[in-house]
Order: C-alpha cells, then sequence, then structure tokens
C-alpha cells in the first residue's frame, strides 16, 4: 500500500479579536478567540474569511493547546464554504510564552497542525466536502496562518 501524498491547497490568514478568557477548570482553561476576517489565497481555492467565527481553545496546564475553530470562506467567484479546523499546539515553556506575549515566535520551535474539514452546497466545490486535509500553522499577534493541504 501505497502512504498519502500531499498537494498544497491554500494558505488562510485568519485575523483576530482580542481573546476572551472564559476561565477554566482542574488541568486547564477555556478561551475564545473571535475569527474577525481574513484571506484565502490558492490555486483551487482563494476567497475571503467573513467576520462570523471563533476558535474555542482549551489551553491545557501539560503543556499544549486543543485548537477548535469554525468559520466561513466566501470564495472569490461567491461560494460559501463553512470550514471547521480541530487541531493542537505545543512547544517549550519559554516558546509559548513568547507565543502567548504576542511576540512573533520561528514557527519551526513549536508544533501546531490541524485537520481541516470544509462544507459547502456549492457544486464547484463539492469535491471539498469528502476529501481530508492537514494544515500547518504558525500563530502571529494578531492572526494565524496555515498552510492547507489535500491529502492524496
Amino acid at each position: 500500500m501505497q502512504a498519502p501524498g500531499l498537494r498544497p491547497l491554500c494558505e488562510i490568514r485568519a485575523d483576530l479579536g482580542p481573546p476572551i478568557e472564559k476561565g477554566g477548570g482542574p488541568g486547564g482553561r477555556w478561551r475564545i478567540i473571535p475569527i474577525i476576517g481574513g484571506t484565502v489565497e490558492g490555486e483551487r481555492l482563494s476567497g475571503r474569511i467573513l467576520d462570523l467565527g471563533a476558535d474555542w481553545q482549551n489551553v491545557y496546564d501539560a503543556g499544549y493547546a486543543e485548537l477548535d475553530t469554525r468559520y466561513v470562506i466566501e470564495t472569490h467567484d461567491g461560494a460559501m464554504i463553512d470550514i471547521r479546523n480541530f487541531g493542537f499546539r505545543h512547544g517549550p515553556p519559554e516558546v509559548l510564552a513568547r507565543l502567548a506575549a504576542g511576540e512573533t515566535v520561528d514557527p519551526a520551535l513549536y508544533y501546531m497542525r490541524t485537520n481541516p474539514r470544509f462544507q459547502t452546497g456549492d457544486p464547484r466545490y463539492a469535491w471539498l466536502n469528502h476529501t481530508m486535509f492537514i494544515g500547518t500553522g504558525e500563530r502571529m499577534a494578531n492572526f494565524v496562518r496555515i498552510f492547507i493541504f489535500e491529502v492524496l
């Protein structure tokens, strides 16, 4: 059996609003980070991110964050595509502290991977509904950049 390959799909830049801290419980805290816009650039998928999504994060004392985002892409040709993106971010405590302080940190110093799932009723993009994707990302002060790849 052949191992799956990857084909680039797009780069997402999701602009972020200020985090809303929800408190927490044993082992971590919860926060919501509004997704207030952004861009999608790729040969097969491009457009803009609408101002109506968020990342519901669980940040664990064990040193990792569980990412759970949902937002909408409006393509360059008018299709509406829902994206749900689940993932993890972790790294050395000093690197995560720098990220939390809003510093720009080399993404090679921490792990940020996602599993995006797309859903649309537009027949031009129906192939997104039944295709697997993987993403690698980086966190900046006011936005997240995610490179998404189709799993072949």
